[in-house]
């Protein structure tokens, strides 16, 4: 079992849901990076999901494409992002690190290096919003051979046979994107989203992540009675933003320890 199923299998028999926050990488700027992935897990974060900054990140509503921008700016790179994963090892956490980023600049980086690198630096695993399924192969080997888990994305519209391929090919976990559309804080949650987790689970024995959309603690406790894992990424970067950058470690913090408050299932 990888280090990101380790952690689902330990939340399941805490009797809660995995809780996944996001940052970008080089945002506000590269050194508060570092900071705030301490303070995530300070917070209760169970694993984390960094931003690989990019220029088109299709999947991204404004908020989270308005750190790319930024993150870019400042002159982020795929090599700074493992930086910041291997500083995170050297300070002695052991949370799990799954790198979101788009295909271009793993191609560019090179696959075989980039599982090594990975595994090096201590990254667990990668989600790839527009990698198809049918071209996955030749970045799931090399991540494979280097022991990285590569996780993949299904839809409320996607098809039983593309979920069927993707729970196949996945590993770690399977994200399960709650809603038709880009990331960003929404005010509640679909109404369709216990069906559609049962579809899902219907061709798959891997944990389940609901993530898009995921604000609030309602939010989270609702998500949490359905599935195994709870992602957030808006919500936490624009509570961030909402205060002076001397406090935006500590905001992170609380702000993650309010939504790890209500993964417990069944509260």
């Amino acid at each position: 079992m990888s280090s990101i199923g380790a952690v689902f299998s330990v939340c399941a028999s805490d009797g809660r849901a995995a809780l996944v926050p996001f940052v970008t990488a080089g945002y506000p700027d590269l050194p508060s990076t570092g900071k705030f992935l301490d303070a995530l897990v300070e917070g209760g974060a169970d694993l984390i999901e960094i931003g690989v900054p990019f220029s088109d990140p299709l999947a991204d509503g404004a908020t989270v494409q308005h750190t790319s921008q930024v993150s870019l700016a400042h002159g982020t790179t795929l090599q700074d992002c493992f930086d910041q994963a291997r500083a995170f090892r050297t300070r002695g956490y052991t949370t799990p690190l799954i790198f979101m980023g788009y295909s271009n600049p793993f191609l560019q980086y090179g696959l075989e290096r980039l599982g090594s690198e990975a595994a090096e630096s201590g990254v667990d695993g990668f989600i790839i919003p527009d990698l198809p399924l049918e071209e996955s192969d030749e970045f799931a080997e090399p991540l494979r051979r280097n022991g990285r888990d590569l996780i993949f994305m299904v839809t409320p519209t996607s098809t039983d046979a593309r979920i069927r391929e993707a729970a196949k090919r996945a590993s770690g976990f399977i994200y399960c994107v709650s809603l038709t559309g880009v990331t960003g804080a929404r005010p509640s949650l679909s109404s369709g989203l216990e069906g559609y987790l049962s579809r899902v689970r219907s061709f798959t024995t891997l944990p389940l992540a609901i993530g898009f959309g995921i604000s609030t603690p309602d939010h989270v406790r609702e998500a949490a009675s359905l599935a195994d894992g709870v992602i957030v990424a808006s919500a936490l970067i624009n509570h961030i933003d909402s205060v002076p950058a001397s406090q935006q470690a500590t905001a992170a913090t609380e702000f993650v320890r309010s939504l790890a408050a209500a993964t417990v299932k069944g509260r």
